[in-house]
């Protein structure tokens, strides 16, 4: 990555693990929500136009797959969730779910979580698909890749449009992060076998 992005990735990273330490938020790795708030995520996700819906099965799914949260006196104050796909027999992870109280935004916080975990799942495909031009901006300074999907096995994009991600490149812009990017053609060849 360039080191220019690097140096700036991690000022603004650090200075939003100042901005929790200093507003006492905890950032915690978890696999389990009380089912309250997987209603509370959920209900957001759907009432959000930025969002794509996820209902309480699908966050109890992604939960095994783990979420960062930002806590605060017993209060969800953002989350980030890792969506895996399974392809054939091969794992796609997708950060999914992002979300920070207007209480705490304009602080990077969703960088923050976003940098954890591609941090967390930097040894696997990981994928993003947003529409959000501050989420792509993010995604680059994570070092992600933009990716077209015709650089995308046939079979990942079909798997992605069963699931409700559209075939969107003029909404929608497509990252994998460093891992996939060097995997990609050898992925390609094996879902076409």
């Amino acid at each position: 990555m360039n080191s220019i992005l690097n140096i700036e990735k991690d000022t603004v990273v650090d200075k939003a693990k100042a901005f929790c330490e200093d507003n006492g938020i905890e950032i915690v790795f978890a696999h389990e929500i009380s089912k309250t708030q997987l209603q509370i995520i959920s209900e957001r996700t759907k009432n959000l136009p930025a969002m794509y819906h996820a209902s309480v099965g699908m966050l109890l799914d992604r939960l095994k797959n783990g979420c960062f949260l930002l806590m605060k006196d017993g209060v969800i104050y953002g989350h980030i969730f890792a969506h895996r796909h399974t392809i054939q027999k091969y794992s796609v992870y997708e950060r999914s779910s992002l979300w920070i109280d207007k209480k705490y935004r304009n602080h990077n916080l969703g960088l923050l979580l976003m940098d954890c975990l591609t941090k967390r799942f930097r040894k696997d495909f990981l994928i993003s698909i947003a529409q959000e031009p501050t989420v792509h901006k993010n995604n680059e300074l994570l070092g992600m890749t933009h990716i077209t999907l015709k650089e995308l096995s046939p079979v990942l994009v079909e798997t992605l449009e069963e699931i409700g991600k559209l075939r969107d490149e003029y909404m929608y812009k497509y990252y994998v992060n460093v891992y996939f990017e060097s995997k990609i053609k050898q992925f390609n060849k094996i879902l076409k076998k």
